[in-house]
C-alpha cells in the first residue's frame, strides 16, 4: 500500500486506536474517534462518561508526545483484510485557533458532535510516517 492510499484509508476510518506511552515507557492504547485535519490528526476530549478528567493519554502526551495511531479493516475473507500505521508527534492543546479547527473538523465527521461539540482539550498529532499493508497486495 502506498503512503497516498493509507493516508486515504486513514482519513475515512470512523474510529481507530491511539498508543501513547508514559515516561516509564509502558504502553497505552485506547479507541478513539478522530479527524484528519491540514494532513494532521486531531481528536478531543468529548462529553462521553470518563473514569476521570485526568486522562492518561494527556498526561502520557505530555511526558512523552511519541504516538501512534492505527487503523484497521478485518473481515472473514483474510484477501480484504488492511491496517494502516501514522506515527507522529503528540500535542494536546486547549484553546486557539488550532483549537477550533480540530473542533470544527471532528464536527464535520462526526454527526454525534453536531449537536454536542466536545469541549475538552483536543489532541494534535503532527503525522512524521504513515506506513499500512493490504491482504492483496496492493
Amino acid at each position: 500500500m502506498n503512503t497516498s492510499e493509507a493516508f486515504e484509508r486513514l482519513s475515512n476510518a470512523q474510529v481507530g486506536y491511539l498508543a501513547t506511552a508514559g515516561v516509564d515507557g509502558r504502553p497505552h492504547v485506547v479507541p478513539f474517534v478522530f479527524a484528519i485535519e491540514e494532513g494532521r490528526i486531531v481528536s478531543a476530549v468529548d462529553h462521553k462518561p470518563k473514569r476521570s478528567p485526568d486522562l492518561r493519554r494527556l498526561r502520557n502526551i505530555a511526558a512523552n508526545p511519541a504516538v501512534s495511531v492505527l487503523v484497521d479493516h478485518y473481515d472473514g475473507d483474510w484477501n480484504r483484510l488492511w491496517w494502516v500505521r501514522a506515527d507522529g508527534r503528540g500535542r494536546v492543546v486547549s484553546e486557539g485557533s488550532e483549537y477550533r479547527a480540530a473542533i470544527a473538523a471532528l464536527v464535520a465527521k462526526y454527526q454525534q458532535y453536531q449537536e454536542n461539540p466536545p469541549s475538552g482539550p483536543a489532541i494534535v498529532v503532527d503525522v512524521e510516517d504513515v506506513t499500512g499493508w493490504r491482504a492483496d497486495g496492493g
